[in-house]
Formats: C-alpha cells, sequence, structure tokens
C-alpha cells in the first residue's frame, strides 16, 4: 500500500532556535529511518514542502520541494494545504493549517499561557486562538515533555487521548566540532558561568545578572551567548560597572560546544521550559549544569544536574561555588550529564512519528512497531 505524507517545511524559512532545531533533527532522522527501510516506512513516500527561498537540508530519500507564493502563517493556511494533494501533514513547529485533518502538530510548550509577559499582545493572542484550535482538528498532538503534556491538557489546549511525548534528542551536539574563536578562547576558563542569553523574562537571566559583583569577588566570570546587548536587559549601577560579564553574541554551535567543554558550567535559571534543549545540549558535550528546580527540566535532566530554585540567587550561588570548589564533583557531573543526554534520540523521535503516521494511515502497527523497535 502506498502511503503519502508531507512535512511542514516552514521552519526552513525561519531563524533557528530550539524549535526549528527539533523540527530539522526529526526529518534528519526521519530520513535516515527510511534509508533502513525498516517495517514502519514500506511503502512510505515523504515530501518536503517550503516556502520559496527556504534553507536547502541535505536529504536522501526525503523531496524537498519549493511551494510558491506568499510566505509566514498565510503560505501556511493557504498554500500548504493546496499543496498535499490528500497526502498526511506532519508540522513539528507549534503551528500548521487548520484544514488539514489528517495532519499530526506538535506544540511544544503552552509558554504564552504560562509565561504572558514575555511575548507581544499580538503574538500571545494568535496562538492562544490557533493552538486549541488546532488541538481540536489535528488528528494526533505531540509535545515534547510530560510537563508540557499536563500543562497543555490542564488549559484545555488539547485532549489527552489524542497527545503523545515526542522529546528533544542530543546527538546533533555530538556533530559539533569544538572550535574557539578569539572572544570564546577569552571568556572560556574553570571559573567561566556560561548562559544562554535572552530577554525574554520567563528565561530569568536577570537571576544571575544581578549576582555579577558577588560572583566576580568569588573569581567567577559570566558569558553570555545569544545577546551581545546588555541594553536589552534592566541595567542597575552594579551591574553597569561589573567587568566580569563577556557579551559574546551570536556563536557557531562549534564555538558553543568549546566554550561548554572549557567552561564551569551551563546555568539555565527559567522559570518555565517546554523541555530545556540547552541544558541537554551542555550535558552531551560534557558541561556540567545547573537548572531551575521548575517545569520540565527536573524531568529532563534527572539526576544528571544541579538543581536551585529560580528566585533564590543564594541557592545559585552555593551550586556554582560547589562546582568551582570540587573537580571531583564537576567529573561526577560530567559522567551524569553524558550518560543522561544519551537517553534522549532524535532516532526514537522519530520512531515514534512513524508509529502515529502509520495509525493514522489505518495501518496495522503492533507487530511492525515492535519488530521496529528491535532494529534501533
Amino acid at each position: 500500500m502506498a502511503r503519502h505524507w508531507t512535512i511542514n517545511g516552514r521552519f526552513l524559512s525561519q531563524p533557528t532556535t530550539g524549535v526549528q532545531r527539533y523540527a530539522r533533527e526529526v526529518v534528519r532522522s526521519l530520513d535516515a529511518l527510511i534509508a533502513e527501510q525498516g517495517p514502519l516506512v514500506r511503502g512510505l513516500e515523504v515530501k518536503l514542502h517550503c516556502p520559496a527561498g527556504s534553507d536547502q537540508m541535505p536529504l536522501a530519500f526525503v523531496k524537498q520541494s519549493e511551494i510558491s507564493g506568499t510566505s509566514g502563517h498565510v503560505w501556511e493556511q493557504t498554500q500548504l494545504p493546496l499543496s498535499l494533494d490528500g497526502s498526511g501533514l506532519l508540522s513539528l513547529c507549534n503551528t500548521g493549517p487548520l484544514l488539514s485533518r489528517k495532519h499530526i502538530v506538535c506544540i511544544h510548550d503552552a509558554n504564552v499561557w504560562n509565561a504572558p509577559r514575555s511575548y507581544s499582545r499580538a503574538f500571545k493572542g494568535f496562538y492562544r486562538t490557533l493552538l486549541p484550535c488546532l488541538g481540536r482538528t489535528a488528528w494526533r498532538i505531540s509535545t515534547v515533555s510530560d510537563f508540557s503534556l499536563g500543562e497543555l491538557v490542564g488549559r484545555g489546549v488539547i485532549p489527552e487521548h489524542r497527545a503523545f511525548v515526542t522529546p528533544n534528542g542530543h546527538e546533533h551536539a555530538l556533530r559539533w566540532v569544538p572550535e574557539h574563536s578569539a572572544k570564546t578562547r577569552l571568556s572560556a576558563s574553570r571559573a567561566t558561568i556560561v548562559m544562554i542569553g535572552s530577554a525574554a523574562p520567563h528565561k530569568n537571566v536577570e537571576l544571575i545578572l544581578d549576582m555579577a559583583e558577588r560572583l566576580g569577588e568569588a573569581g567567577l566570570r559570566i558569558a553570555i551567548v545569544g545577546m551581545s546587548d546588555s541594553r536589552v536587559y534592566r541595567s542597575g549601577a552594579t551591574r553597569a560597572k561589573a567587568q566580569n560579564i563577556d557579551w559574546l553574541g551570536r556563536i557557531s554551535d562549534s564555538e558553543l560546544a568549546a566554550l561548554l567543554g572549557d567552561s564551569l558550567c551551563l546555568a539555565f535559571p527559567s522559570l518555565t521550559e517546554g523541555f530545556g534543549l540547552p541544558a541537554l545540549e551542555a550535558m552531551a558535550v560534557g558541561c556540567p549544569v545547573v537548572v531551575s528546580d521548575r517545569a520540565s527540566l527536573p524531568e529532563v535532566c534527572g539526576d544528571a544536574a544541579l538543581f536551585a530554585p529560580p528566585d533564590n540567587p543564594e541557592a545559585w550561588f552555593d551550586r556554582f561555588m560547589q562546582l568551582r570548589n570540587s573537580e571531583a564533583l564537576r567529573k561526577q557531573m560530567i559522567a551524569k550529564g553524558e550518560a543522561r543526554a544519551s537517553t534522549y534520540t532524535w532516532k526514537a523521535t522519530a520512531l515514534r512519528y512513524l508509529e502515529a503516521m502509520a495509525e493514522a494511515d489505518g495501518v496495522d502497527t503492533e507487530t511492525k512497531v515492535v519488530r521496529a523497535r528491535e532494529l534501533t
């Protein structure tokens, strides 16, 4: 039986953040699983439809095509569904066309409800309208953690009986080849705390920045990746004078791998997260992590992180000093982190999507799923 599916490739026209990274790696892993010709891909043809001018992915079995016309949400709601020709649709980045019924969509989190101050009024209004509509019209809805599943179900965004969990993976970080630039080499040290910078309030970077002077007195530095302009943050007199903050801006994956590998730890003090991919990436490349004890982070990190409440700077200072003062603890957390990261794989997530696609096609998956899992 011939089976036809299309992947919503709008993400290839967008800057790559965590959500787009998720989509790219799931598509890469789906392509690899198709190449293996396991039971769940027999008779399966998968296409990747994207707006004109999108990035090209190096894929062997998933055929990428540009669908000309508009762009953005308008393209997704109009041009994309018209291009499907009866095939199923897989949308991996929160949004998708409401007119598609044989549709599997990944809604990553409930942050427009959990962290409203982090988004504009227009963005919140649009997502708070679109996501529940997708929850009603899509055949299945995936999300990236049990925490996110509970939040989305609890808020009435998605029905529990049509939802399943498809986490992030770690393998992409293993492909990063550590290579310092001049600025990351100057910042990296066993006294450097790395943060992935964002002005979004729920990322809570202010907690660590407000500790800059005290951390400096203890011989510790802060390296901010992703945001290079300190003016996006509220600046107090103490922080303005802090000489131990390096604003690195956007850096390559290779630079990030080198920075994390040669620094004290990653600090991730978020108030809420759907998954928390930076923590998993840091663990995968051998960097200890100190993370918030809220939302999805205990679920994702298990016993492989040091935890602190996101409203308790004393606890964060204590965790940093524990790592600074104990090389044995640092090595222990690195080993635990690498082991923990290895349990989250893009291949397993792609396999779960293949199972859902087969179920949507009416394929009896019981034997096929067992056999496919034996092969992974």
